[in-house]
């Protein structure tokens, strides 16, 4: 059997959760994750720095320099916004990427604190090769699920939420299942534990957001990694880890 019609089998005979048991697990994995999860936070914020400079510093110098073209419209060349419109769309592909793989690797990370492994924390473990291409492909894949959900009337997103919220934890464990298959997995998850995870994604993600904001606003940067724990849970409880795979999670990569 191979590894992903295993992993579709762990996935239908998983047990069912209780809602406080995970609530209570992920408060527990925070105490011992919170730093991490803000060093995550705090560089992917500085990697989209330089995007925002390149692509605000046009707009500023045609502002400072001929202020007048940015008030009449009717002179303003269209054909103008065409690289902004295309650097744009390089930059929101760029985004997903990093989120993508930055997320991955914090899952990875949260493995190593809540099994007390002592390895080195490694945020951009995900962003290297050989999983670069693949963390490209789920991102694209995401995005393109989340878009026709929009296009759906919206609605649909309230339920591909939970499928593209398992995709980044299933990715983290399972890197070496192609991107079809990790879409495929996280979907079945997904319906298998869809009412309990979008519970658990919205309250967590509500705690995470009071909390931050009565700790002077800027708190939020400390508890928003707490809105990505129960995922992991849900992933560990259901599937569980593979001890044979243990040394790709502490260091070793798939070649």
């Amino acid at each position: 059997m191979n590894a992903i019609d295993t992993l579709l089998e762990k996935i239908e005979r998983a047990p069912s959760l209780d809602f406080g048991t995970i609530f209570n697990q992920s408060i527990e994995l925070f105490k011992k994750t919170w730093v991490q999860g803000l060093v995550m936070l705090l560089l992917t914020m500085l990697l989209m720095i330089p995007f925002y400079v390149i692509m605000y510093l046009p707009m500023i110098a045609m502002g400072l320099f001929d202020p007048e073209s940015l008030n009449n419209m009717e002179e303003f060349n269209v054909l103008l916004m065409i690289p902004f419109i295309l650097f744009m769309i390089l930059f929101v592909i760029f985004a997903m990427v990093v989120a993508f793989g930055m997320k991955a690797s914090f899952y990875r990370i949260c493995k190593i604190k809540d099994l007390n492994k002592a390895t080195a924390d490694d945020y951009f473990f995900y962003l290297k090769k050989p999983y670069l291409g693949k963390v490209i492909g789920l991102s694209l894949a995401t995005f393109g699920i989340t878009l026709v959900a929009v296009l759906l009337c919206v609605l649909p997103v309230f339920y591909v939420i939970v499928p593209v919220t398992l995709m980044n934890v299933i990715f983290a464990f399972n890197p070496e299942l192609s991107t079809s298959e990790i879409v495929k997995a996280g979907f079945k998850l997904g319906n298998k534990k869809w009412l309990l995870t979008i519970g658990l994604i919205i309250i967590s993600g509500l705690i995470a957001e009071i909390i931050g904001l009565l700790m002077c606003c800027v708190g939020i940067f400390v508890t928003a990694s707490f809105a990505y724990l129960p995922a992991y849970f849900i992933y560990k409880e259901s599937v569980g880890f593979d001890e044979n795979n243990d040394n790709e999670a502490y260091g070793m990569s798939y070649e």
